[in-house]
């Protein structure tokens, strides 16, 4: 393995900590508070629901990051190295000041810069981002 595809999965695995302690709090607070259950149980079943959601339900989201934001081809070591450090960064900043913020959001706009100033707006696909209801 090069180091570059060495820190690409410590810098993944980073972001997924991260955005565990980012989002966590949020998925477990009315279940703590109303002492529906407790905050051991309740984190436990937020890991386990984590980790089974996407053998379950699908990776919709990650398809949709990987295919419909920015040209797939565009993606190399260098964009995934850029792309999270920055959302690594927003996420602390974010976390720091105490001002909500999305994980996704914040890897989407990585993904984006990153993508950008390598190969040029042309690269997005801004038909992925439009919010469709």
């Amino acid at each position: 393995m090069t180091p570059l595809l060495i820190a690409v999965i410590v810098l993944a695995l980073v972001f997924d900590f991260l955005n565990g302690i980012h989002d966590s709090s949020n998925v477990v607070a009315t279940m703590i508070s109303s002492r529906a259950l407790s905050p051991r149980l309740a984190l436990g079943m937020t890991a386990l629901a984590n980790f089974f959601g996407p053998f379950i339900f699908g990776v919709a989201v990650a398809e949709t990051i990987g295919h419909e934001i920015v040209v797939a081809e565009t993606i190399n070591i260098q964009v995934l190295l850029a792309a999270l450090v920055s959302a690594i960064l927003w996420n602390l900043l974010t976390w720091h000041l105490g001002f909500p913020s999305s994980s996704s959001h914040a890897l989407i706009g990585g993904f984006i810069g990153a993508v950008v100033m390598g190969v040029g707006w042309q690269a997005i696909q801004l038909n992925g981002l439009e919010v469709h209801v």
